[in-house]
């Protein structure tokens, strides 16, 4: 396998999720996700390079991306438990108004 096959894979991933984004504007859930495969097709990416380079620090690049993509995941989740027991709906169009 070349290295061009992993960059066309990332970039079919990113495709995807970029359009998942805009296919779908209602379900926050949808939309959550979408965000984390944009996130795990860079990641495919810098594992790429990081390989076909021979150089390891992409690879440790990696490990914090996905620590970080791990607890944002559970905030949004805990965010749209949150929304849900107070609107008792996950719709993005009803969830327009804040209020402080």
């Amino acid at each position: 396998m070349t290295l061009s096959d992993f960059l066309i894979l990332g970039a079919v991933l990113f495709g995807l999720s970029v359009a998942g984004i805009f296919i779908n504007r209602k379900n926050v859930i949808i939309l959550l996700m979408a965000i984390e495969l944009m996130l795990l097709a860079v990641n495919m990416n810098f594992i790429a390079f990081s390989h076909f380079l021979g150089d390891i620090s992409g690879q440790v690049f990696v490990f914090f991306i996905l620590t970080v993509a791990a607890a944002e995941s559970a905030i949004g989740l805990a965010i749209l438990v949150v929304l849900f027991r107070n609107r008792h709906t996950i719709n993005v169009e009803e969830l327009d108004s804040m209020k402080g």
